[in-house]
């Protein structure tokens, strides 16, 4: 049977370059509640390597601890993936453990201009996650869900009137409707009515999951007692709203949800908190050529965690902070992006000493 190469396996066998303590903790933005999060790289077995198995990270299930493939770890260094960037600046004391080999690798080997889009494009995303979870707190969605029904309205003199409302007003039941559509008008449809339950209408609709409205076969002599509009576009996006809040309720992290509602702010303010940084970092690495992982700007960013900012004030600052990046991106003198040959040669170098 194959063995199952994991963390364990990793440390059983002395694959592991490079261990560090990494997340909040190594940005010196922990609080008493944060996990322990651990990022290294490492190498594969030599027949692993040559073979089939490539295999170019591992982690645990809750992906707390991620070992990168040496390999897979310059590529993502080449390509100013944030995470892996930050591992090159770990402060010592956050370093658990560090192979000789990987002195070879300098940061500045690796940072360029690609980090505008790398770390300012990350933060753009959380402050998109953080729009979403406003819209989200701000208007929570029922359970129970709603159906085409309520999305139904009978023409009512120069307006309308809600399919529900109109039927408790004239005492009728939905299911002995019936419903032809009328041509050249999408999703307007004539309503006919079964006073006896003789005519076979099919009703409004069947099952409480249905997408579209029932139509049913009526005589071509009988008059429509009114004509109902089913607004089918807003029930599609009714449904894709519904799908995703519950979506984000079931998966939500409820002590970070706990504390985004104590605060009263109706944001993510951890997300809030990782954009800002994100954002400072981009301009740093544009003007100065420096990561500096280990925040010294603790307090500020914390203030952001706690919720001490309203939401529109946060997205007005990341904004001005987005235009400083741009006009840091403008003025930089790193390259466009890293050198990727010089990168694959050192990648051959390590390689080889690694499995010579």
């Amino acid at each position: 049977m194959k063995t199952k190469l994991d963390i364990q396996y990793l440390r059983e066998n002395n694959l592991i370059l490079l261990e560090c303590i990494s997340g909040s903790k190594a940005y010196n933005l922990d609080v008493p509640t944060s996990d322990t999060d651990i990022k290294g790289v490492f190498y594969l077995p030599k027949k692993w390597f040559y073979g089939f198995d490539y295999v170019p990270q591992v982690a645990n299930e809750s992906n707390d601890i991620v070992f990168y493939e040496v390999g897979r770890f310059l590529d993502l260094l080449t390509k100013n993936n944030p995470n892996i960037l930050e591992l090159l600046e770990t402060p010592k004391d956050k370093i658990l453990f560090k192979s000789t080999l990987l002195d070879k690798i300098k940061t500045e080997d690796f940072l360029s201009k690609k980090c505008k889009d790398t770390f300012g494009g990350y933060a753009f995303t959380q402050v998109r996650k953080a729009r979403g979870l406003n819209k989200k707190m701000v208007n929570p969605i029922d359970k129970v869900k709603k159906t085409v029904i309520d999305f139904s309205y009978i023409l009512n003199k120069q307006g309308s009137l809600p399919l529900k409302q109109w039927l408790q007003k004239h005492n009728k039941q939905q299911e002995s409707i019936g419903l032809v559509n009328v041509p050249h008008f999408k999703n307007t449809y004539g309503v006919y009515y079964d006073y006896d339950n003789s005519l076979g209408y099919k009703g409004v609709m069947k099952k409480e999951s249905a997408t579209s409205v029932l139509l049913s076969s009526v005589a071509k002599n009988e008059e429509p007692i009114t004509h109902l509009q089913f607004n089918q576009d807003g029930y599609i996006k009714y449904c894709k709203d519904y799908r995703e809040y519950w979506d984000w309720v079931e998966k939500r992290n409820e002590s970070r949800y706990e504390n985004n509602v104590q605060h009263g702010k109706n944001y993510d303010s951890k997300n809030m908190m990782h954009t800002f940084r994100l954002l400072q970092m981009a301009e740093e690495i544009l003007s100065e050529g420096k990561i500096y992982v280990w925040r010294n700007d603790r307090q500020e960013l914390l203030k952001i965690r706690n919720g001490e900012w309203q939401y529109d004030e946060l997205i007005t600052m990341a904004d001005e902070k987005m235009k400083r990046v741009e006009k840091a991106y403008q003025d930089s003198d790193l390259p466009e992006e890293p050198n990727s040959e010089k990168i694959e040669n050192l990648l051959i170098e390590i390689r080889t000493a690694l499995y010579r």
